[in-house]
């Protein structure tokens, strides 16, 4: 049996509140779990005590083969508990793939639009010269 600890979404509607457990991973999110190893309540200040960790229980679970998710590993590494590698995502900033393909059609546009506008700058110049010197003539 494959364990997390991950969060449980309690709280009511735009007031979340969240529990720590330890769960299957066939389980869903807010369904059946093992055991509550802590809570975060992300509505209160950053400086106050918004995560609260049963360190015992977490480490114990660790040791059977519990895995935490991202975001509880953010908190794990805070108190001391597990390391969170850095990540570095450099095309994290990137536009998306069809983001991408609209400013490549709008410059291509912007391109042929200025080379239009430069050959029709220098079209006038050489249809006047042909008719100065059929005048000449």
């Amino acid at each position: 049996m494959a364990l997390k600890i991950r969060l449980a979404r309690g709280g009511s509607k735009k007031r979340p509140y969240y529990h720590i457990v330890i769960a299957d991973v066939r389980a869903p999110r807010d369904g059946r779990f093992i055991e509550r190893v802590g809570r975060w309540d992300p509505m209160l200040p950053k400086d106050g005590a918004r995560v609260e960790l049963n360190e015992e229980r977490i480490k114990h679970w660790m040791a059977q083969g519990a895995k935490p998710t991202d975001r509880v590993l953010r908190f794990l590494d805070e108190a001391g508990i597990a390391k969170r590698p850095a990540r570095n995502n450099p095309k994290k900033a990137l536009p998306g793939k069809k983001a991408q393909e609209r400013l490549d059609e709008a410059k291509a546009k912007a391109d042929d639009a200025s080379a239009e506008a430069n050959d029709a700058a220098e079209t006038p110049a050489e249809e006047a010269a042909p008719a100065e010197e059929a005048a000449a003539e």
